[in-house]
């Protein structure tokens, strides 16, 4: 076994036929499994011009070549298509338990074509593939529907499941695709691609071995990790010091590389809400639609974005499948949600920095519950908290008024305003309709008027980190061909991995004045362009980006690919499969059309005009030059982005 099983399946839902297509080794050798191989399976079959919600885009739910290895940290599963919501690549990455139920139904990926006549449902297990009548859960919420296919299809094992909301059913451009109770593959509009098949949910009950080429070695680097994990622990009071740390690192001249194992610990004891209020003293956090400044969400009230305040609902910690860290919990919202429900999943730093600082809502019971309500409609949370501080702004600049809001007071900080503003996105009605696809097309049913408020690039609202304060994440905003994606690259993840000393070409970071990251340069290029490599390596794999952070030194994806596949290939090899990935995924893009300077991040995000105070007052990103160097060091053409014909034949595409 080399950790890939080497067969996909694939579902026609329009005649409701299904083949089993076997995948050839050199296409994982090439483009490892998980996000590589599907960007290859999608590139070749998707027709050119396909209209992301018709009958020839293809949607994929694929997972990485590491899952069921027993290799720790390996439980992302991904789905892949064109995008609704850009026109262009789609792919989105989650956590949860469905991972490897696909790989123990036999397959490395299922993709769906076509389009099913009636809402059905997918069930396999170890022998068949059924499509079956989807009518007793059509119209639930992602978890109700969840619990119920559960409960209907348990025969032996219990199944895991991947389904949409209310929201991929009525195709909003900014739904996803939901498992275990609310863990969302949210970015991209793929739970609409979903809706729009008729395909309410996938049902997997398989229980095939998987295993690695060594698993004696995958063992023990697991277990390696796992000693390093157990070893990072935080007190409660350092969630009161986390601030104080923001502030400091906001006001620090000089960076130098970190010691990733610093995050486990972190993440252990908080969360990825360790970053509520650290965020929001170094100018990491986004605040007033991107207009604001710690200024503005200042005050005592800033205690309620604490993450020991949110750990106080948390009774039960929560893991993702193959997960040592553990950065999730169940919450308890009896309060903050009045009776309507019993818990939720912890929300996620996004989440609450989207319903927080950039609405300047300060009240954490408001989160809790909007938490909530998305997951189960299966929304993307970042793109409604955006479309919803475009709307405040809007009203507060008169260029729409109580008639287009249907009465909506939509002033900073009114919880209940904000609250059933998303309520009615969700349910697509009066004005949350219009803000139900995202702002761009928010702009087209509102109105030019109100464009510059928009905030988005290239169709997409980008996750709640400023490159104004760390500017290679701007470049990742920009270029990566999913636009808006927070988690591609960023000079932070850059200097916690410490790929340099793995890698023969990647440029080591030395003790540095934070002013030379924002000078752009062929070093900066060079180290953006091994991130976005490192990050399509990671996604093939089905890696953590948590695991990613922690460091090299401490969890290296490269020893684990070996020992899984028996290939024995070097650091520098596996960073050319991730390239061969990244410009496969952009000339997709290249091929629907695209102009990539389309997803160029807006003047606001980048600093023009530059914030008159805060941490990050003055900083303007030279997004531009800095992009135009990262598609040069890619072998694109650096004016449009395009790949060359030269680098498309060196690679084999």
């Amino acid at each position: 076994m080399k950790g890939y099983i080497g067969k996909v399946l694939v579902i026609n839902l329009s005649d409701g036929t299904h083949e089993v297509e076997k995948i050839d080794e050199s296409v994982y050798e090439n483009y490892l499994s998980g996000l590589g191989m599907a960007v290859r399976y999608l590139y070749d079959n998707i027709p050119q011009g396909a209209d992301p919600l018709g009958e020839d885009n293809i949607l994929g739910l694929v997972t990485g070549i590491l899952t069921g290895t027993g290799s720790v940290m390996v439980g992302r599963w991904m789905a892949v298509g064109k995008s609704p919501l850009t026109g262009g690549w789609g792919d989105s990455n989650c956590g949860g338990n469905f991972a490897p139920g696909i790989k123990q139904c036999g397959y490395d990926a299922i993709f769906f074509k076509g389009i099913s006549p009636k809402p059905v449902y997918v069930y396999l297990d170890n022998k068949s593939v059924e499509i079956r009548d989807a009518k007793d859960y059509w119209g639930l919420d992602a978890i109700e529907a969840e619990e119920k296919l559960i409960n209907d299809c348990w025969v032996k094992k219990k199944p895991v499941v991947a389904t949409i909301g209310t929201s991929g059913e009525q195709q909003s451009l900014i739904s996803g695709i939901t498992n275990d109770s609310g863990r969302i593959a949210a970015r991209s509009g793929l739970g609409a691609v979903m809706g729009s098949k008729k395909l309410k949910a996938v049902v997997c009950t398989g229980s095939r071995p998987i295993k690695g080429d060594n698993p004696e070695k995958i063992k023990e680097l697991s277990r390696s990790y796992g000693k390093v994990v157990r070893k990072q622990n935080m007190p409660k009071i350092m969630g009161d010091m986390l601030p104080v740390m923001g502030a400091v690192m906001g006001n620090m001249k000089n960076d130098a590389p970190m010691d990733g194992a610093l995050s486990i610990g972190l993440l252990k004891s908080f969360g990825s809400s360790m970053n509520n209020t650290m965020a929001l003293k170094n100018g990491d956090a986004p605040i007033k639609n991107w207009k604001g400044t710690p200024k503005d969400f200042g005050g005592r009230d800033i205690k309620n974005m604490n993450p020991n305040v949110v750990n106080k609902t948390e009774y039960q910690k929560y893991h993702c499948y193959s997960c040592v860290i553990g950065c999730g919990g169940i919450c308890d919202i009896k309060k903050s949600s009045k009776g309507k429900f019993t818990h939720t999943h912890k929300p996620e730093y996004e989440t609450v920095n989207g319903f927080g600082a950039l609405l300047l809502n300060k009240d954490h019971h408001t989160i809790l519950y909007l938490n909530e309500i998305l997951n189960r409609a299966g929304m993307d949370s970042i793109s409604p908290a955006g479309a919803v501080a475009y709307a405040i702004e809007c009203y507060e600049e008169g260029v729409i008024t109580k008639e287009d809001t249907d009465g909506l007071e939509l002033t900073w900080g009114n919880k209940e305003a904000i609250i059933k503003l998303v309520e009615m996105m969700i349910d697509r009605k009066g004005i949350g309709d219009k803000l139900a696809d995202g702002v761009k097309k928010a702009v087209e049913r509102l109105g030019e008027k109100t464009k510059e408020y928009a905030i988005h690039c290239g169709g997409q609202e980008p996750g709640m980190h400023d490159a104004r304060l760390d500017p290679m994440l701007g470049v990742h905003f920009s270029a990566d061909p999913t636009p808006g994606k927070h988690t591609t690259g960023a000079n932070l993840y850059y200097k916690y991995m410490q790929l340099w000393q793995y890698s023969e070409w990647a440029p080591r970071v030395k003790w540095h004045n934070k002013d030379e990251e924002y000078i752009p340069s062929e070093e900066e290029a060079k180290k953006s362009v091994a991130m976005a490599a490192y990050k399509m390596v990671l996604d093939g794999a089905g890696g953590c980006y948590y695991a990613m952070l922690s460091g090299m030194q401490h969890w290296n994806m490269f020893d684990f690919l070996n020992a899984a596949t028996g290939w024995n290939k070097t650091v520098d090899e596996y960073l050319e499969i991730g390239k061969r990935i990244q410009t496969l995924r952009q000339q997709f893009n290249i091929r629907e059309g695209i102009n990539p300077k389309d997803f160029f991040m807006g003047k606001r995000m980048i600093g023009k005009p530059p914030l008159e105070h805060g941490p990050i007052k003055g900083r303007q990103v030279p997004l531009e030059e800095m992009v135009s160097n990262h598609w040069n060091e890619f072998g694109w053409d650096k004016d449009t982005g395009a790949p060359k014909d030269e680098t498309l034949k060196n690679m084999g595409i």
